[in-house]
């Protein structure tokens, strides 16, 4: 059994960045991988199908009814940015961007908060390097916000359901974590990014989504989301035998892997109802702060960087030393 696990822990992990199809299949690849993980570890059963049928259920639908009230509401935003531009400081209206985006992640979803993102960015007329300063900074604060509720974004689902949790769990858990984390990056953006000198052309995004893309968006994250409960059930028995006793500063390090996997699936490997609390809540800020620190490590980075053509060289040159400070913070002050 172990030797399965692990030979499927290493296809997950590196599937998706030596090939390019998997990569674009992700959803049908991670619920093959759990399906198979679920058998190789005995433990799949009709009770698991259901929990994994019925687990996506709400978040997709919150994916699906943020994306159309977006859709809808493209020109008020629009009104409410260029209001917003007039009245207030370039730096405070940073920072409280960059906070928002944080806060309202947990409600709209990470996904929608990241479109969000891309629409008042591409107004800002900001020069690239800012461009992506800020881009990068607010898709940390997206991550992190985004989790504290399982309708956020995929790893807090997938947490919340292998915990038995309520709704609010998380919220308690690492609340006040991640609110500091939100405070530091709208601090940290304000600071850095700097203030278009002259007139540049703003940028755009095109078009308005089509109501099917929004459905689908919603699809792929429903069978996503299905997939990472199948693969964190599939990996939890082993999880059970190796990781209970490991120190959970080891955890909090090796967790920077999420920085280039996507850390619901690493969340879903490694988190366990027989695990400590204080070691769930190091396992979940080494996942969320890490995600921020390339492209492929969480969902909003993916968006904004696709959408805003920030290639994924751009993004670890900003990406990597906030990830790292970050954590170096976290790990000596807070952990």
């Amino acid at each position: 059994m172990e030797f399965g696990l692990i030979s499927i822990f290493l296809i997950v992990l590196m599937g998706p960045l030596l090939v390019k199809k998997i990569e674009e299949n992700m959803e049908v690849f991670l619920l093959s991988m759990g399906i198979l993980a679920s058998m190789v570890s005995g433990v799949y059963h009709e009770k698991l199908f259901f929990m994994a049928a019925t687990d996506p259920i709400l978040i997709s639908l919150a994916v699906l009814v943020a994306g159309l009230v977006f859709r809808w509401m493209q020109m008020p935003f629009s009104l409410i940015l260029h209001f917003l531009k007039r009245r207030i400081s370039f730096k405070l209206f940073i920072f409280l961007l960059v906070v928002f985006l944080g806060l309202i992640s947990s409600v709209i979803t990470a996904i929608i908060a990241a479109l969000l993102l891309v629409f008042i960015v591409s107004g800002l007329s900001l020069e690239k390097k800012e461009q992506i300063r800020l881009t990068v900074l607010a898709c940390f604060s997206i991550g992190l916000g985004a989790a504290l509720t399982p309708i956020g974004e995929p790893l807090s689902i997938v947490t919340i359901s292998k915990l038995n949790g309520d709704f609010f769990y998380l919220l308690r858990l690492i609340g006040k974590d991640v609110l500091l984390a939100l405070f530091l990056f709208g601090l940290l953006a304000a600071y850095m990014v700097k203030a278009p000198k002259g007139n540049h052309s703003e940028r755009s995004v095109k078009d308005r989504e089509s109501y099917e893309d929004i459905f689908i968006r919603g699809l792929k994250i429903y069978f996503f989301v299905m997939g990472l409960t199948f693969l964190g059930a599939g990996f939890e028995p082993f999880v059970s035998t190796y990781f209970l006793g490991f120190d959970p500063s080891v955890l909090y390090w090796f967790n920077m892997s999420s920085a280039i996997l996507d850390n619901a699936t690493m969340a879903a490997a490694e988190i366990s109802a027989e695990l400590d609390p204080a070691v769930i809540r190091v396992i979940l800020l080494g996942l969320m702060i890490s995600g921020g620190m390339l492209v492929p490590g969480n969902i909003p980075n993916i968006i904004a960087a696709g959408k805003l053509g920030i290639t994924s060289k751009e993004w670890a040159r900003h990406g990597v030393p906030i990830g790292l400070g970050a954590m170096v913070i976290y790990y000596f002050i807070f952990l």
